[in-house]
């Protein structure tokens, strides 16, 4: 062993004291790119001043960082040198601190948002609202609901079961939504539109804990569908679906599984349906050309209670609370929330302002309160008088939007919305903690 060999034989031996051996520049490379904890601070005539002030001990040294410059091409060294300048601690059954992990390939980091420690949900929107993101999936707008500790959505070509306390997808079921409605939970049954389109409809129905498909229902459209069809299927306090069906609004015994009566309307064709709390009232949306109609049937008898109108066209996704009913409009790329007061379109007020950017704005009607989503603003909202109760800004990501909709709040009191961030390339299923004015 010549003397520069020794020298660094006696540095990496203050490093990690280990038996005395030959040393070569590729103990080197490894060692100096182990030690992530500490670099010992030099000391009067020792190796380290030769070492970084330039004395004898620089030539190995140098041809050891040569060895990394050489084998830039291997993925295994560059994520050894990786390792080299990451100070974070090793966790738990991961390798301990000192040791170079080795790996093919690593997960790219999102531009403007940093992963969470381990065991942690990662937070985002600058956490308003406490929002942090449980699931990382991409689900459809607005297609967000819930029923005991379980959440549903739909996904590129699927039903979703959520775990809420976990976030973890459980279960799946092929599913493409052929318009756009909300699935409907009635007892132990998941209800979707299967298919909506000239004279005919399908609802199917799955079970809410396997998914597994228990039922299949026919429902013939009088007159054909609407084109201009959004929130198509609802259901009652008793648990009996209501479905938008051309020129008339079918009733669907779930547990029969099969069309008891309809309502037939007295103008066009069935847009959006919705049933009040109590049962007693349906508010139908009809969207002629250029307008939108509000119709009012008692649902005992079958009969019209009232009709009113609005110049917006495209209004749909009815939301029906005690003081009136809830819906949507807008042109282009811009949706909006209003809400009429006992379901008289004349007394209409606009809710929340457009999200833009492609995003829709959908009230849903949950844990007592009424929410509208967006890029903008978070809002809940009184089911009486559609004044906010609570509002929150939602802040962009390096000027690109952040969006949520369609919160959800199960029976644990817990709130849950599908939020979206394109900047960072995230999606998924955020937790919300909204403040005690929204709790209904």
């Amino acid at each position: 062993m010549n003397t520069e060999e020794r020298q660094l034989a006696e540095m990496l031996h203050r490093v990690t004291p280990e038996p005395p051996r030959r040393v070569t520049v590729e103990d080197v490379a490894f060692r100096l790119a182990g030690d992530t904890q500490r670099e010992p601070r030099p000391r009067r005539g020792s190796i380290w001043n030769s070492v970084f002030r330039g004395g004898r001990g620089w030539t190995p040294v140098l041809a050891a960082l040569s060895v990394f410059a050489i084998a830039g091409a291997s993925a295994g060294i560059a994520t050894v040198a990786t390792s080299h300048h990451s100070h974070t601690p090793a966790t738990a059954g991961g390798p301990p601190p000192g040791t170079a992990s080795v790996s093919s390939s690593a997960s790219p980091t999102a531009p403007s948002q940093s992963p969470p420690p381990a065991g942690e949900t990662l937070r985002v929107a600058g956490g308003m609202w406490g929002a942090k993101l449980i699931n990382r999936h991409s689900f459809n707008q607005g297609s967000l609901t819930g029923s005991g500790d379980s959440l549903y959505a739909v996904e590129d070509g699927a039903l979703a079961r959520i775990d809420a306390a976990s976030g973890a997808t459980l279960q799946t079921a092929p599913y493409s939504p052929p318009v756009f409605s909300r699935p409907v939970v009635v007892g132990n049954t998941v209800w979707v539109v299967w298919s909506y389109g000239g004279g005919g409809i399908v609802l199917r129905g799955y079970d809410a804990r396997t998914l597994a498909q228990v039922a299949s229902v026919p429902v013939p459209a009088a007159g054909g569908v609407s084109n201009l069809a959004q929130g198509v299927l609802t259901a009652d306090p008793d648990g009996k679906l209501y479905v938008a069906a051309g020129d008339s609004v079918a009733i669907v015994d779930p547990a029969a599984r099969q069309v008891t009566h309809r309502i037939s309307l007295t103008a066009g064709q069935a847009s959006s349906v919705a049933v009040s709390p109590d049962g007693s009232k349906l508010y139908v949306g009809v969207a002629p050309s250029g307008s939108f109609q509000l119709l009012v049937y008692d649902v005992a008898t079958g009969s019209q209670v009232s009709s009113s109108q609005m110049s917006f066209g495209g209004a749909a996704n009815l939301v029906a609370t005690d003081g009136g009913v809830w819906g949507t409009t807008g042109t282009g790329m811009s949706q909006w929330v209003w809400f009429a007061s006992g379901g008289n379109l004349t007394r209409s007020f606009r809710v929340s302002q457009g999200p833009g950017a492609g995003f829709s704005s959908v009230p849903v009607y949950s844990g007592g309160v009424v929410w509208v989503g967006g890029s903008h603003e978070l809002i809940c909202a009184s089911p009486s008088t559609g004044q906010a109760l609570a509002r929150t800004s939602i802040p962009t990501d390096h000027s690109v939007v952040e969006y949520f909709d369609s919160a959800t709040v199960l029976s644990s009191g817990h709130a849950y919305a599908l939020y979206q961030d394109n900047a960072a390339h995230l999606a998924g299923v955020a937790s919300l903690t909204p403040p005690a004015a929204c709790s209904g």
